[in-house]
């Protein structure tokens, strides 16, 4: 497949999603561009896209994502405390709590006291818990491949390594260290 490049840089255009009068937009020189050639704009609408998606694969579990987290977590990197898991997952104590409280409720985890500390609990899936990520994964990957579907297996690695790198600079630039305070401030209720 051949690539039409811009400025000599990494992005590169397929020629499927090149120019107005096909099926894409080519990404003008100078003011007069079609919103589609906007950065911004195609980030907004893919993410619109993925997140919806993504809280229809994760129905019915408490907490949705962040308890979509919790149970991938606490089955790859085993038992952890709960203040370390919220911690880790940029959770605020007190709403890992809640989320805690309604996972175990639906038996997907337990707390049990931490060996080294029997004040602290160690947060760990149950049997039922790691069924259910088995399951969610399951959906999250049939998620990801109707997102990605319009992409060739070697778009979709390309894109992944290009989207990582993208997210780990502006992570090192703007560092996400708790969800829920961002969140917070971008809520104009709170203003």
């Amino acid at each position: 497949m051949s690539y039409t490049t811009y400025d000599g840089d990494m992005s590169s255009t397929p020629p499927d999603v090149a120019t107005p009068g096909t099926r894409g937009v080519e990404p003008a020189v100078a003011s007069g561009a079609p919103v589609e050639a906007d950065l911004g704009w195609a980030l907004g609408v893919v993410f619109r896209r993925y997140a919806k998606a993504s809280a229809a694969a994760l129905e019915g579990l408490p907490g949705g994502p962040r308890g979509y987290q919790v149970l991938a977590t606490t089955s790859a990197e085993g038992p952890k405390r709960q203040l370390d898991l919220a911690a880790q997952l940029g959770v605020d104590r007190t709403v890992m709590t809640y989320l805690l409280d309604d996972l175990e409720k639906a038996g997907l985890v337990q707390r049990r006291p931490d060996p080294a500390d029997r004040r602290a609990r160690l947060i760990a899936p149950t049997d039922e818990g790691h069924e259910a990520l088995c399951d969610l994964e399951r959906r999250l990957r049939a998620t990801e491949d109707e997102m990605l579907g319009i992409l060739d297996e070697s778009e979709r690695s390309s894109f992944r390594i290009l989207l990582q790198r993208l997210a780990m600079k502006a992570n090192a630039v703007d560092p996400l260290h708790n969800a829920c305070t961002l969140a917070e401030a971008d809520d104009p209720a709170s203003t």
